[in-house]
């Protein structure tokens, strides 16, 4: 592609990787914007972490993840059926759980706080939940976005726990509700 503008989305569609072309407002469009929303917040947060070698694994881990993200993209552009590995969802688990056991137990809902990164990787969280939702209402009319709803949910709960982890990093205290 040699001009950054083509014109051809002046109608209000634009056109998948298979060439059929789809509503702006598709429910499957509003889905890949969210997903790259999501990882552009994810560069966000990981440039906040990169100045800090104590986030070196939190980083790591954000860069796989915004890999998946592209390769979840990267299908849903295409127009082919995707099932994301439930291996992938599993490995959040695992991660999860990890970072669980360092964190202190919670009693009540904390407030998204704990300093810059950890801000950053809420204001992720929640543009995760939003990918999520757009997942599951594709889900009714296409099979295998249930399985982007379930990845997308654990991913949130991933958020949730790394933003907790990375106040912890830097002793900042979770503002209780």
């Amino acid at each position: 592609m040699s001009k950054v503008y083509t014109k051809s989305g002046d109608d209000g569609f634009t056109s998948l990787g298979n060439n059929k072309r789809v509503k702006k407002y598709s429910d499957v469009i509003e889905l890949y914007g969210c997903v790259d929303e999501l990882s552009v917040f994810l560069g966000y947060a990981a440039e906040c972490l990169s100045y800090n070698q104590d986030f070196n694994e939190l980083l790591k881990q954000i860069y796989r993840i915004q890999r998946e993200l592209f390769e979840l993209n990267t299908h849903l552009f295409s127009g082919q059926k995707y099932a994301i590995n439930p291996h992938k969802i599993s490995k959040l688990e695992i991660e999860i759980d990890a970072m669980s056991q360092r964190l202190p137990i919670l009693k009540s809902f904390i407030l998204p706080s704990g300093g810059e990164c950890a801000s950053r990787i809420h204001l992720a969280r929640v543009i995760c939940r939003r990918a999520e939702r757009v997942a599951f209402r594709l889900a009714d009319s296409n099979d295998n976005a249930e399985i982007i709803g379930i990845y997308l949910n654990r991913l949130s709960d991933w958020l949730y726990t790394a933003a907790r982890t990375a106040a912890m990093i830097v002793n900042a205290e979770e503002v209780l509700v």
